[in-house]
């Protein structure tokens, strides 16, 4: 499970303006307007040209379950409301985070940068939105997207876009309780 991914998918998923398609042959339809053709579907799918072409005639209406949660994320990932909450967020108002996490700061000596838990709510801006985005479609893992959000959390939160803390160095952000994105 994807603690990071899982949240940002969420939040789109949220965002949507219509319901995907919800039957295996409308499922199966949309992935050949997507992609461009059956044989596409069938190697994505890991199944064969034939099978995909009877699920878009509706000749197979059920697939096995395997097949079916394959179909249903694939998909999930290419529903077009999703693409546009995505530019939405990154271009225009950002993304929330809410999150009950031990947090810590790497800091100059003097100064207290002892790990504790605290339970924030910010509202991060366009970029930093973008660059989640940006990430996981490139495939990110969870660990490289929670180093985007502990800076962003450090640029946002912690020096308050420069007012403050401009000696911090590194935020960490572990020990995850709670973590939920919003757009």
């Amino acid at each position: 499970m994807s603690l990071f991914g899982d949240g940002l998918d969420a939040a789109v998923q949220k965002a949507f303006t219509r319901p995907a398609p919800k039957s295996a042959p409308a499922q199966m339809r949309y992935l050949v307007r997507q992609l461009g053709g059956t044989r596409a579907v069938a190697r994505l799918l890991r199944i064969s040209q034939r099978t995909v072409e009877r699920y878009v005639k509706g000749q197979i209406k059920k697939p096995r379950p395997d097949l079916a949660a394959r179909l249903e994320r694939e998909v999930r990932k290419r529903w077009q409301p999703q693409i546009r909450a995505k530019e939405r967020a990154a271009t225009t108002g950002g993304i929330v985070i809410d999150t009950r996490a031990r947090l810590g700061y790497t800091a100059p000596i003097g100064s207290t940068d002892e790990d504790r838990v605290r339970h924030l709510a910010v509202a991060l801006p366009p970029q930093h939105a973008a660059r989640l985005f940006d990430a996981q479609q490139a495939g990110a893992g969870d660990r490289r997207l929670q180093e985007i959000v502990a800076d962003a959390l450090k640029e946002v939160y912690f020096q308050d876009g420069g007012r403050r803390a401009g000696s911090l160095e590194e935020v960490r952000f572990t020990d995850i309780e709670h973590l939920e994105f919003d757009l």
